[in-house]
């Protein structure tokens, strides 16, 4: 037998030997260096010159030495898949494996059966719990409660084709909210730090970029402070479109205008609301 074996080694080594130089000619009439055959085939340069010289002792089992064949040949040109196939694997005799009880892997540990372990506790209880699931009787539904009116509620006829028990009364709808009594809309047409209170209660301060629009709603009463009072249009109620001061100029404005403050200040004058048909 272990003449059969030298004999297989030896034809290996002829045949790697006669490949080897095929693929070192053909890869140097071409240009390519083995780095740039590395780097396409991801196989180390010292394996691709044990391929070139038909050295067995560097290279691993024959199996991975066709398998950089077909890859060194696929690389250069040729069809990789019947270029390996010229290297022969096997002679009828199987290659040595290692056993697989001396494998490092192999050795069981504690570590090891404890997990074991547990995989089998959970199965069980896993087991154990979808049996008693399909074995008990199935729960029953709960009864439907009865439906007492409460104010408000509509009842309804009945439709006959329908489910009796998603027959539930239709509630009223809630009136809608009322909107509030001030609203103040503001649109930029340069920036503009703002500052917005409505109701006593700052809702916004800030810088605003050119082209944004903004409304605030109120109870009461909504104050806009400007420092580019000529870059901020203010809308009072849905009215017409107004400045609300000079360009650069640092103006405030109560919506609607404080009695006090309307004698102060003409521009609260001008925008405040006197009729249906004026602006604010």
């Amino acid at each position: 037998m272990n003449k059969q074996v030298l004999q297989a080694n030896r034809e290996q080594a002829e045949r790697l030997a006669e490949l080897g130089l095929r693929l070192a000619q053909l890869r140097q009439q071409q240009g390519i260096s083995l780095e740039d055959i590395a780097r396409a085939t991801r196989i180390q340069p010292r394996l691709l010159r044990a391929i070139e010289a038909g050295d067995l002792e560097v290279l691993p089992e024959s199996v991975y030495i066709q398998s950089f064949l077909r890859q060194y040949a696929g690389a250069i040109g040729l069809d990789g898949a019947a270029f390996a196939s010229e290297f022969p694997t096997r002679f009828g005799l199987p290659e040595p494996r290692t056993p697989w009880r001396s494998l490092p892997g192999a050795q069981l540990r504690p570590v090891h059966l404890y997990v074991l372990y547990m995989c089998l506790i959970v199965s069980a209880v896993n087991g154990l719990s979808y049996f008693l699931n399909r074995s008990s009787p199935q729960a029953q539904l709960p009864e439907v409660q009865s439906l007492q009116p409460v104010p408000g509620m509509v009842i309804g006829p009945i439709n006959p084709n329908q489910n009796p028990t998603s027959a539930i009364a239709n509630v009223a709808s809630k009136p809608a909210t009322p909107e509030k009594a001030v609203r103040v809309g503001l649109t930029l047409t340069s920036q503009s730090w703002v500052r917005v209170v409505a109701d006593g209660k700052t809702e916004y301060e800030g810088v605003l970029s050119e082209g944004t629009q903004k409304t605030w709603m109120a109870d009461k009463q909504v104050v806009v402070r400007a420092g580019n009072a000529g870059g901020v249009m203010v809308t009072y109620n849905d009215s017409t479109a107004k400045q609300l001061g000079q360009p650069g100029a640092i103006e405030e404005v109560a919506f609607p205008p404080d009695p006090q403050m309307a004698q102060l200040s003409p521009v609260i004058n001008e925008m405040s609301v006197t009729s249906p048909d004026s602006s604010f």
